[in-house]
């Protein structure tokens, strides 16, 4: 083996991460990447330091195809509890307002549940990842600063599912205060869903109040947590060895893209493709719609990158420099 480089290795590759609760999507991110000694590296998508789950870590030539899983729809499973209204919308953040809450029944949250699916619109907390003048919400929030209307406008995104899996009403427990009630949900949503904002909304619709005390992503894309594995496990497997242990974790750089169709060319078309120019394809012609985009590989499987389908020639669109 010869010499490691001191800035990082040059791998490509999908790591499928399930996120610990209590740190941040970029400390898992930079943990990740220093246990395989990667170059370059990035996330598809900021988990809360409450959430926990499917942080899909995409290394090297991978990272130009992040954006499609960014796009994705994803999945929660999630903890809110009725009653107590907080800043942030999640026990992460200070309590504003407590409020009765030990009438409400599952009954009532179901009756409501529907007016919060299907195409709805959301106003983002000011808690949020979303940025302004290129700066997160979060710590224009944190800072005291004021935040203008036009930083949170309202968003437009699909509620496919909004279930109740547990109910858990309050109890008066003597000698002690009541408990507040909580409910478990599973959501199925579009892309720039903020399922905190989904509880506070939940809760003021409610008229008590709500916050959000668990949050697991799931899936995103086509990624779920029955294949993802937490930075414990990555460590121990890795031990003292060398990173290239790790290596038969990482998924092919084109997993975030397997929606899209694939078609074969061979090598010498691939050398045209490869230096950014259209080649002609029957096989792309009839895998995909003209202007729809084709994953391109060549005739032994080695993916290029993605084209755009114009009159039976495939353009250029991401290519994968190894």
């Amino acid at each position: 083996m010869g010499r490691r480089p001191k800035w990082g290795r040059a791998i490509n590759g999908v790591l499928l991460l399930n996120k610990d609760t209590g740190m941040t999507s970029n400390t898992a991110l930079q943990q990740a990447k220093r246990l395989f000694f990667a170059k370059r590296a990035g996330h598809t998508g900021s988990l809360d330091p409450l959430a926990t789950g499917v942080l899909p870590i995409c290394f090297g030539e991978a990272t130009k195809f992040s954006q499609h899983l960014l796009d994705a729809d994803k999945r929660y499973l999630s903890t809110f509890r009725l009653g107590v209204k907080t800043d942030t919308s999640d026990c992460d953040g200070e309590i504003i307002e407590c409020r009765p809450s030990a009438h409400i029944t599952q009954a009532m949250i179901e009756a409501i549940l529907p007016e919060f699916r299907g195409p709805i619109s959301q106003v983002p907390s000011i808690y949020s990842a979303l940025k302004y003048q290129g700066k997160p919400l979060y710590k224009w929030a944190r800072e005291g600063l004021e935040i203008p209307d036009e930083a949170r406008k309202s968003r437009d995104i699909t509620i496919y599912t909004y279930d109740i899996v547990a109910f858990r009403p309050a109890t008066a427990i003597k000698g002690e205060e009541d408990t507040y009630p909580e409910l478990d949900v599973l959501v199925h949503c579009s892309k720039g869903t903020y399922i905190r904002t989904l509880a506070d909304d939940l809760g003021e619709r409610l008229g008590c109040g709500a916050h959000v005390i668990k949050l697991h992503r799931q899936s995103a894309g086509p990624f779920s947590d029955d294949n993802a594995i937490s930075l414990a496990a990555l460590s121990e497997a890795r031990g003292e060895a060398d990173p290239e242990l790790l290596d038969h974790y990482l998924q092919p750089m084109d997993a975030t893209i397997q929606d899209i169709p694939q078609v074969e060319i061979t090598e010498d078309m691939g050398a045209y493709f490869s230096q950014g120019q259209p080649v002609m394809s029957v096989e792309a012609y009839r895998s995909a719609k003209e202007g729809g985009m084709v994953r391109v590989c060549l005739e032994g499987g080695q993916f290029l990158g993605i084209g755009e389908l114009n009159d039976g020639n495939i353009a250029p669109k991401r290519i994968v420099n190894y």
